[in-house]
């Protein structure tokens, strides 16, 4: 009999049965925006596929009434987590006026809502990391118990902000989790030419903070770790630093071709680990997933998905005048 991990974590099945329903229709949701851009639908994809059990398990370990959020372009998982809706992201592919995260003015993966304490991301990757900081700092000063969970990939580790942000986190004692989504490849560019390190986390060393590594596979190895964090920061103990190791199992995006640079025998073997398959096989282990519950789950999960694309490709685009809008005073 298969240990029963998730009870030993706090988690009831329910909670459990909730995560594999947020990762697989953060999957279906991906899944579906690829064929649309194939069949010229929508302009752009950046893909989740690889990474859900991650971003579901940190999510799951925050509170989504008081934290904030800032999510680099592939975490579905975590703004499904925090609150957004498959309509929402669909309208957001479509590039519609509806869209919460940018009113159809920026790319897909640009999460932003509000209500729901998403702070808004640019293209430029890893400037979420001060603004994470900066926002952390603003609820130590207000005397908040709020904590700020920060995402961005391996390749943003080398980035300027990323060390500023971790070392005025660092000094300052602030409630940060930065956790860095290892899919071992910065567009084309493999782990070994990013870093010298072994881990990314052995960084945390040089800012006074603790570093930990994860299996990015197993959400409840992430939900562990990002509520250790999450406690130390509400106990003003300062910020965590956290690596989850995964594999990007699609292309960078829509307009990558990734067999010029990695074989797609390594991607056919990293498929055996998908965290959907494997996670779903530890339910099904423990008897909280039957296979009647999981045929019921795909069936509702494909319903609101084929409702999101058909809602999401009737509704209106912008009109032209709305480009100003939020550019100047009004």
């Amino acid at each position: 009999m298969t240990e029963n991990r998730h009870h030993v974590l706090g988690l009831t099945d329910q909670d459990v049965l909730k995560m594999y329903e947020t990762m697989a229709m953060a999957r279906k949701i991906d899944e579906r925006m690829w064929l649309l851009n194939r069949a010229g639908k929508i302009p752009f994809v950046i893909s989740c596929q690889g990474q859900e059990a991650a971003q579901v398990g940190a999510a799951f370990a925050l509170d989504r009434n008081e934290d904030y959020v800032l999510p680099y372009y592939r975490d579905m998982g975590v703004v499904l987590t925090f609150g957004m809706t498959a309509k929402e992201l669909m309208l957001s592919g479509f590039a519609k006026a509806e869209d919460p995260n940018s009113g159809g003015r920026q790319m897909p993966g640009h999460f932003g809502q509000k209500k729901n304490r998403i702070v808004t991301g640019s293209s430029p990757v890893t400037t979420q990391v001060p603004h994470a900081v900066g926002i952390a700092l603003a609820g130590k000063m207000q005397k908040k118990n709020l904590v700020t969970f920060v995402t961005f990939g391996e390749g943003s580790s080398n980035q300027g902000d990323f060390h500023e942000g971790a070392n005025f986190a660092a000094v300052h004692k602030l409630p940060v989790i930065l956790m860095c989504e290892n899919n071992k490849y910065a567009i084309s560019v493999p782990y070994n030419k990013q870093v010298a390190c072994e881990k990314i986390s052995d960084r945390a060393i040089g800012y006074g903070m603790p570093g930990v590594t994860v299996d990015g596979n197993c959400p409840l190895e992430v939900y562990a770790a990002v509520k250790q964090a999450a406690d130390r920061g509400r106990r003003g103990e300062g910020p965590t630093l956290i690596e989850t190791i995964s594999y990007r199992l699609t292309p960078h995006s829509s307009d990558d071709d990734d067999r010029s640079y990695r074989e797609q025998d390594e991607v056919a073997e990293a498929k055996k680990n998908d965290p959907i398959k494997t996670f779903a096989n530890y339910l099904k282990e423990v008897g909280v997933l039957t296979d009647d519950i999981e045929n019921e789950m795909f069936a509702n999960i494909m319903k609101v998905v084929d409702e999101a694309t058909e809602y999401a490709e009737a509704a209106p685009y912008a009109v032209p005048e709305h480009a100003l809008k939020h550019v100047y005073a009004e």
